[in-house]
């Protein structure tokens, strides 16, 4: 096994990782906000402490439990006392789920039509607040076995609400429900590349940043990345990608001078684009083939950590923020790279001095990512029950959560320390959110608030 890492190139990146590395708690602990997938820039930290244990049956430290209607994997999101949803609420009898770790590429086919819901909820007592249907029939594409209609987490700048349902289009409200605009583009298909047949539904989630949604649209056909207006939906700009579907989200990297860059994940097309213009900063092709991580940074100035895993390549890549032009694992731009260690749904997660990357089948490897040193490694569970989820991560822990609804607690640190291992009581496919020291999570049929109550 190939395996490449290199330490940061030069002065000026060491000192600012050495800053970003004392200054990395202050930056988590900026807002008790969770406004898109993973939160703030999508980096997992939240706010608070949560508990590291939990008993659902005999409602220790469980805050509320609440019932959601259908079939969602799209996360919970949280501006101000309110928190989002989105679900797909089937005709007639309850839709079907297969988790596990298997490799079955046929989509589910025979489905009745389906009612898209936007819920709106009180994060403190979990009270329903207001729901609104965005779209009604039978949806263009069929979903994998494994996944659901609304994959695609909501996001919000707290004027602004936008969910995207893929082929049944871009909606969006204010944070009272009120619809102010959608958007459609059309059949979005991001199923098989290799077997077209093989529909899958749609996945990446919306950012909203400055007053601008951006949209990450890898599909079968003409793929694009597109910032719109979030006041009207009016597109901003819109750049074509020469990419396969993927199932990635693009996150956003606004810097402490001022560049801001918008940065994807892809297999033909890894790159960074100029938030302002859509224009391309750099880009790296390969790795794996079906993308689904999301690329974070590892503080302010960080390196940008970039991970994939299907067919023959599970990179992990660690790249300079300030890179230019076409770059691939040789150029002085990769800080650091390795060829075999790269996860294939997780996102991964910085805390401190270290990033932490879970497999699908329970195996955490951790870097330090200033020097890409590989400190530990381990594997959560027993290696029967499959981790789509992405962990999360305040007051010194990391949640990583099992689909068997088994949520393993670490202990922040080289020694991937288990303090606890909670369960639900039913499957988990989202990946939750943190606020204010309440960890939720959106289980397969419940809402689920968890901490102290103090």
């Amino acid at each position: 096994m190939k395996m490449q890492a290199r330490p940061l190139r030069n002065r000026r990146l060491l000192v600012a990782a050495l800053l970003v590395t004392a200054t990395a708690p202050s930056l988590a602990a900026a807002s008790d906000n969770w406004p898109s997938f993973r939160g703030n820039a999508a980096d997992g930290n939240g706010t608070g402490s949560p508990p590291a244990t939990w008993n659902v049956e005999t409602g220790e430290n469980v805050l509320f439990r609440v019932a959601v209607p259908g079939l969602g994997h799209s996360s919970p999101v949280i501006w101000g006392d309110r928190l989002f949803l989105t679900s797909s609420v089937p005709e007639g009898e309850e839709a079907s789920l297969k988790v596990g770790l298997y490799g079955d590429i046929a989509p589910v086919v025979g489905e009745p039509p389906q009612r898209y819901v936007v819920l709106a909820y009180d994060k403190r007592s979990g009270e329903l607040l207001w729901q609104q249907t965005a779209f009604e029939g039978t949806p263009a594409v069929k979903r994998h076995t494994k996944a659901s209609h609304t994959n695609s987490t909501p996001a919000t700048d707290g004027e602004v609400m936008v969910v995207f349902f893929g082929s049944e289009g871009l909606h969006a409200y204010d944070l009272e429900g009120n619809p102010l605009w959608n958007r459609q583009f059309g059949v979005l298909d991001s199923g098989f590349f290799m077997v077209k047949t093989a529909q899958w539904g749609f996945a990446s989630s919306p950012v909203v940043h400055d007053g601008r949604v951006i949209i990450q649209v890898d599909v079968q056909g003409d793929s694009f990345l597109a910032a719109l207006d979030a006041a009207t939906g009016e597109d901003v700009w819109r750049t074509g990608r020469d990419e396969i579907p993927t199932w990635s989200t693009p996150a956003v990297f606004a810097r402490s001078d001022g560049r801001r860059q918008i940065v994807v994940n892809g297999y033909q097309h890894i790159g960074g684009y100029d938030f302002d213009t859509g224009k391309e900063l750099w880009r790296l092709e390969g790795g794996g083939d079906i993308p689904v991580p999301t690329p974070i940074r590892a503080g302010d100035d960080g390196p940008i950590l970039i991970t994939s895993a299907h067919g023959p390549m599970r990179p992990v890549y660690a790249v300079d923020p300030d890179a230019a032009g076409g770059i691939d694992p040789e150029h002085e731009a990769m800080l650091w790279f390795h060829e075999r260690l790269g996860n294939y749904m997780q996102t991964p997660i910085v805390v401190g001095d270290l990033a932490y990357f879970g497999f699908d089948n329970g195996v955490v490897t951790v870097f330090d990512w200033k020097s890409g040193e590989r400190v530990a490694q381990q594997r959560l569970g027993r290696g029967a029950s499959g981790f789509t989820a992405s962990p999360v991560a305040a007051g010194g822990r990391i949640y990583f959560n099992g689909e068997d609804g088994d949520v393993h607690v670490i202990e922040s640190g080289d020694e991937l320390k288990e303090v606890a291992v909670n369960e639900l009581g039913e499957t988990l496919m989202a990946t939750p959110a943190i606020s204010d020291g309440v960890i939720y999570f959106r289980a397969r049929r419940h809402l689920v608030a968890i901490g102290s109550g103090s």
